[in-house]
């Protein structure tokens, strides 16, 4: 696509804490909280293993099962949900704010992170709001 002049818009996730936002890209490192927001996603990933949660990379652009199941770990909206999950009151809503489409998989893991964490996540994505709590979406999966 990039040789034909055909650039895909990186996904980002803004979340607000504390009165201030912050601003993810998939993989990114360059959060002050970097080192405690990959060890809480590390904990987030066994959560959802146990809950019998199972990757969906079918809309990954990746050969390799493995770089397919980082590459979704590392969605922007991960990391913001897991940057909330650490430097928020544990009962206040999380509310996301995201320039594309939420795929399928973080649709689906934030979904269990609702109800495993019982936290409120507000995901606004390129489409709609969603609406998260105790393991159900207001979309009720349409989107």
């Amino acid at each position: 696509m990039k040789h034909h002049g055909v650039n895909k818009t990186p996904g980002s996730s803004l979340v607000e804490v504390s009165g201030a936002m912050h601003e993810f890209l998939i993989g990114d490192r360059t959060h002050p909280c970097s080192s405690e927001i990959y060890l809480k996603l590390e904990e987030v990933g066994r959560r959802l293993q146990q809950y019998g949660h199972r990757p969906r990379t079918k809309e990954v652009l990746f050969d390799i099962d493995e770089e397919e199941e980082d590459a979704l770990t590392y969605h922007s909206e991960r990391l913001a949900i897991a940057f909330a999950l650490i430097a928020s009151d544990s009962i206040a809503p999380i509310r996301i704010i995201k320039n594309i489409r939420v795929c399928s998989d973080c649709h689906e893991s934030t979904k269990l992170i609702s109800m495993i964490y019982g936290r409120e996540i507000i995901v606004r994505d390129r489409n709609r709001f969603h609406h998260f709590k105790n393991g159900t979406c207001s979309c009720l999966d349409y989107w």
